[in-house]
């Protein structure tokens, strides 16, 4: 059963979808999802910051609006940010035009062309839209961090075991996953910098 990693056939059914930089270099991708969130993205980019580490933050637009300080603290860190829709709708059951729509007002206020499907939910109609303004950003790997019975030694365990050159790792920063983020994250960092692992931005 699927529960960290995305299992290799999803790549093959849609390739028009980013799910893993294709590198043979030990670089990392590390991205994380439904902010910004004033204290747990700061504490995210200071976490960062020590190793070094660049990463994607694929943010809300409502989220942007409610802490337009602490979306300007990402950029002027040196991450990336991408478009994760105005307010976090699940593509698969929102119509293509009122997706687009939200996405658009996501536009003005995130400046890229990267994009993640809330939910890693959405439509062939909507990709065939998306795809020519933007690069669609899946993932390889799911930390889970937002489960809240979530074993989150064990489940570093495995995740270390699945990463490899080019892997695309979700984070998110929220309040529900803060706690399994604060575990996760300085671990992953700190074994794979021992390694000789970079982490990149897209």
């Amino acid at each position: 059963m699927f529960r960290f990693k995305v299992p290799d056939i999803l790549p093959s059914l849609f390739p028009q979808l980013l799910w893993r930089v294709n590198t043979q270099q030990p670089d990392i991708y590390l991205t994380f999802d439904d902010g910004p969130h004033p204290y747990i993205t700061d504490w995210v980019l200071q976490t960062l910051q020590i190793y070094n580490a660049k990463a994607t933050f694929f943010c809300v637009g409502e989220n942007v609006e409610r802490f337009p300080e602490t979306y300007a603290n990402i950029l002027a860190a040196g991450h990336s940010t991408g478009n994760h829709t105005q307010n976090h709708l699940k593509g698969w059951t929102t119509p293509t035009d009122r997706y687009i729509t939200n996405i658009n007002e996501c536009a003005a206020l995130v400046k890229s062309r990267l994009f993640r499907p809330p939910y890693g939910r959405i439509t062939p109609a909507q990709i065939n839209v998306l795809k020519k303004d933007y690069t669609l950003v899946m993932w390889d790997i799911l930390t889970r961090d937002y489960e809240k019975n979530l074993d989150a030694e064990k489940a570093l365990k495995t995740i270390f075991r699945k990463i490899r050159p080019g892997s695309l790792v979700v984070f998110h920063d929220s309040e529900k996953s803060e706690k399994n983020l604060m575990l996760m994250l300085p671990q992953l960092l700190e074994h794979f910098s021992a390694k000789g692992y970079s982490f990149n931005c897209l």
